[in-house]
């Protein structure tokens, strides 16, 4: 199953769905594109909601990784909400959970960046 990606936008945040597998090759493709259309069409506030993504490998973890890295040097954030445990998993053995914002609620994550913002 390739890696799709649908965006919707809520309360001025880009909330890409993301279901299928992100491994080697087109799929990882996929999502580092679709990150970077966003960021390049001037998006700062980025949920990936990874509740269908069935299938994560460390090109995946790395296109996740740069894709943080990029937005926000560009002031920016990227965050994620309702991993699978696969996912969650593999981003705790990695110990890259600490540097993703991690959610399980889709309004509080979208919250979440209201109230980043005011803090600033």
């Amino acid at each position: 199953m390739s890696l799709q990606l649908q965006v919707r936008e809520k309360d001025g945040v880009a909330i890409v769905d993301v279901s299928g597998r992100a491994r080697l090759g087109e799929e990882t493709a996929t999502l580092r594109d679709g990150l970077r259309e966003l960021s390049a069409g001037g998006q700062r506030k980025i949920l990936l909601n990874l509740a269908d993504l069935s299938y994560l490998d460390s090109s995946g973890v790395g296109v996740l990784v740069s894709g943080f890295a990029s937005i926000t040097n560009l002031g920016g954030q990227l965050k994620l909400v309702n991993l699978t445990n696969r996912v969650k998993d593999l981003l705790l053995i990695t110990k890259l959970y600490t540097v993703f914002e991690v959610y399980d609620d889709e309004a509080v994550a979208i919250r979440s960046f209201t109230e980043a913002a005011v803090k600033a």
